[in-house]
């Protein structure tokens, strides 16, 4: 299934990932070029091709990082020394209307975080971890279950 950069939807996002494991490595280069405006490196291992390439199409139907938090990385990439937290850094809760992806035993589940709580399949949470205990049927932090904060901020408690 070839898939043009126009074609891919936020809708069909998910379909489109799972099918880049399946295209061929000639396929996978076009897409890169069709998707960067560039030849691939000569020797790119498969696993990077296909990350970069999700990458892209995740920016191009989700959007890309906001200018702030695209300089704050700048900032920090440039500035190695500086290990301590920045507070000045855009809040970890994402905003009403995302929708957090995680898959889980075979199942993609989708949660949506609303003003005032988290929408999954049609019911209205109070928290992440509160839907990431239904999805798992044990006790999880729902940021770290949707990828939101690592093992290590979660054992250090930082952000």
């Amino acid at each position: 299934m070839n898939h043009m950069v126009s074609d891919v939807k936020s809708e069909n996002l998910t379909q489109a990932l799972k099918d880049l494991e399946t295209q061929g490595d000639d396929e996978l280069k076009d897409r890169w070029r069709s998707l960067y405006g560039t030849t691939p490196p000569q020797k790119i291992h498969r696993s990077l091709l296909i990350a970069a390439v999700a990458h892209r199409m995740q920016e191009n139907a989700l959007g890309a990082l906001k200018p702030s938090v695209r300089r704050h990385l700048i900032q920090a990439a440039n500035n190695p020394a500086t290990a301590r937290p920045s507070f000045n850094y855009p809040s970890q809760r994402p905003r009403a209307g995302t929708v957090l992806v995680r898959d889980w035993g075979g199942v993609t589940h989708q949660a949506q975080v609303l003003e005032n709580g988290i929408l999954f399949r049609s019911k209205r949470y109070k928290s992440l971890s509160e839907v990431a205990r239904v999805i798992t049927g044990s006790r999880w932090s729902g940021p770290l279950f949707f990828g939101l904060k690592s093992a290590r901020e979660q054992n250090h408690g930082t952000r």
